[in-house]
Formats: structure tokens, C-alpha cells, sequence
């Protein structure tokens, strides 16, 4: 079932972005043709689940990342919606650090086995939890600088302003989801 979902979402998101990609090269809209372009590569990046023997990511998990993808790329940046609305960008990065909060608590399924998972601190799962969220949030901002470095210009619009409000959004993300599996560790 994952395998269908992941290979139905890409192929619908990479034509959707090739579609969009193709319009705003025709009209010679660089700052959207490049988003769309990007559009592609991200939305082909879960194919390579495909290869993985047993996918550890969840159908909600598979689906979040799409999800994200279309609110950060086409409602974000070509439907102009981090011009429009204030609080678009920061509440990207707090679901974004949320998200990857929850992708950090399958990994730590994934790499510490079952009979090990009673001997590890509870202070352990929150670290690394809260760690890979704000992590995200930091290569987050690291690609929005380079961005405006190079291509867009309008990333960063706040400048330092922008950038620490969007990694006290990305930490408090992080802080739920870390605080959730310290709570929850015998279930997690």
C-alpha cells in the first residue's frame, strides 16, 4: 500500500511542478520556473524508498512530506502566499520542525532495537528529538540565505529578523514533539 502511495504522489506532484515548471518558463517567470524545477527533484526524493526493503515511514508520514511540499512550494513561493501572509512562513517552520520531530522519533525505532529500548534515558529520545528538529530548521535557513544569495532575493524579505523568528518557530516545533516522546517513551 506505502509503495502505491509514494509512486501515485510522485508521479502526480512531478507533473504537477513539470506543468508549472513549463508555464512560468514560457512566460519567462524565473523566480517560479526555478521553485517548480525544484518542485521535480523534492517530489522524486520518496522514490527512493522504493529500493528500502522495509520503508520505516508511515502512510500519514508519506503523506505529511507532500503535504509540506505543496503549502512550502506552490502555496509558499509560486501562489505568492509568503508575500500575502505574514505568518505563512513561520508556521511552515513549526509544522516543518514538528514533522521532522516525528520522522526522528521513527528513526530512533529504526536504529535502537526493541530490547534496547528500555535501557535509553528518556533525556536521550528528547535530545535527539528536539536536536534533528531544530537541526532541520537551522538547514532551513541555511537554504533560504543561500537562495537569496544566488537566485531569489526574496527569501530572507525580514533579513535577521525573518531568520530568528523562524528558528524560535522551529524550536518550539521541535519542543512538542521532543517533550511528546520523552512523555511517551515506553511507547515510543
Amino acid at each position: 500500500m506505502k509503495r502505491k502511495v509514494i509512486i501515485i504522489l510522485s508521479i502526480a506532484f512531478i507533473l504537477f511542478m513539470a506543468v508549472l515548471f513549463v508555464y512560468y518558463l514560457v512566460k519567462h517567470d524565473s523566480s517560479r520556473w526555478q521553485v517548480a524545477l525544484g518542485g521535480i527533484f523534492a517530489s522524486a526524493l520518496p522514490l527512493i524508498l522504493l529500493k528500502v526493503k522495509n520503508n520505516p515511514f508511515n502512510l500519514p508520514i508519506i503523506i505529511g512530506y507532500y503535504l509540506f511540499l505543496f503549502c512550502s512550494l506552490f502555496l509558499g513561493s509560486i501562489s505568492t502566499f509568503y508575500l500575502h501572509y505574514k505568518w505563512w512562513d513561520s508556521t511552515l517552520h513549526f509544522v516543518k520542525a514538528f514533522y521532522v520531530g516525528t520522522i526522528a522519533v521513527v528513526l530512533y525505532k529504526l536504529f535502537i532495537p526493541a530490547e534496547a529500548r528500555s535501557s535509553v534515558s528518556k533525556w536521550i529520545i528528547f535530545l535527539f528529538v528536539l536536536s534533528l528538529g531544530v537541526l532541520s530548521s537551522a538547514l532551513w535557513e541555511i537554504y533560504e540565505f543561500l537562495g537569496d544569495m544566488t537566485f531569489t532575493h526574496t527569501m530572507q524579505r525580514g533579513g535577521n529578523k525573518d531568520t530568528m523568528l523562524d528558528l524560535l518557530c522551529g524550536l518550539a516545533g521541535s519542543l512538542i514533539i521532543a517533550f511528546y516522546a520523552f512523555i511517551r517513551k515506553p511507547k515510543v
